[in-house]
């Protein structure tokens, strides 16, 4: 069985202020903000909301669909995705514009500043559910061009593939009317705490409420304070995993979900599935890049 993954592919160069960026700037000058950070490190490696997370679930065995764009940069990724086991034949090659591009900027406190420059993105909505759909277990929709994501769940509702919508950074996109008809078509939402905030706020409900409904859960991340999982309006609390550095956050969201997915795939509980997920997170933490973390068996075997 497949799992497929729509969201974004992109090229994440990341580097690290050594300071905190709440020391420099002035919360009254706000709105003549003009501040430089001197970044000693700066590397670049693959990364986007898709990748990261079907490079996590093929890790863990399972075998990922990616539903995504490249620009004429992308040849390497595509090779790489490839040679990792992945299914790309939904991977839409740009020939005129470039691979997505983040910008990360990481301070101490482990805050992040991005720019983002989505590219072939923007032509994601482009791409259809593959023809052969008899193997595809689940899917999730990640950010995204605002397109793509509309068309990502329609589609997969008439395919009546379950899903879960985790609208990410491209949450801002969408008012409170569109994010109700993501949600009623979804089978699963993840989010982070702020953007848990953000959604409940504009569709007017709340987690209790939202959770009380057709969904089989509502997964909000709390960093390195773990999980809450609301299940038919209960909250259920489940603990972080303590890292053994704490090197780089970005992607760390996407390790998780790969554990996530991987899990509601084998027939897990949800809350078997969160725990998996923060175990990875917390692997994740501890390397740099979105995509070069080492899943061994005794993790998978712990959860």
């Amino acid at each position: 069985m497949a799992i497929l993954v729509s969201g974004s592919l992109a090229f994440d160069t990341i580097t690290n202020f050594p300071g905190r960026f709440a020391d420099q700037i002035l919360p009254d000058q706000v709105h003549i903000l003009n501040v430089s950070f001197l970044v000693p490190t700066l590397r670049r490696e693959l990364g986007g909301c898709a990748g990261n997370i079907a490079y996590t679930l093929r890790a863990l065995g399972s075998t990922p669909v990616v539903l995504a764009a490249l620009g004429n940069d992308g040849g390497d990724y595509l090779a790489r995705m490839q040679a990792q086991g992945m299914d790309t034949r939904q991977v839409l090659t740009v020939a005129d514009t470039y691979t997505a591009q983040a910008i990360i900027i990481t301070d101490a406190d482990n805050n992040q500043i991005t720019a983002f420059h989505p590219g072939a993105m923007m032509r994601a909505h482009e791409i259809g559910l593959p023809e052969e759909r008899s193997q595809i277990r689940l899917a999730l929709i990640g950010p995204d061009g605002r397109e793509a994501m509309l068309r990502r769940a329609q589609d997969l509702a008439d395919a009546g593939i379950p899903f879960v919508f985790d609208p990410g950074q491209g949450l801002p996109m969408f008012n409170g009317e569109e994010l109700a008809a993501f949600v009623a078509k979804a089978r699963w939402v993840a989010l982070n705490d702020y953007e848990a905030r953000m959604l409940t706020d504009r569709m007017g409900t709340d987690l209790a409420t939202l959770s009380r409904s057709h969904l089989a859960g509502v997964i909000v991340t709390l960093g390195a304070d773990g999980c809450e999982v609301w299940i038919q309006g209960e909250c259920h609390r489940v603990a972080g995993v303590q890292a053994d550095a704490v090197l780089d956050p970005t992607g760390c969201g996407d390790a998780f979900r790969g554990g996530l997915l991987h899990g509601l795939e084998q027939g897990w509980d949800l809350l078997r599935c969160v725990r998996l997920g923060n175990r990875l997170g917390a692997l994740k933490i501890a390397c740099r890049g979105g995509q070069n973390h080492v899943v061994s068996p005794e993790l998978l075997a712990q959860a």
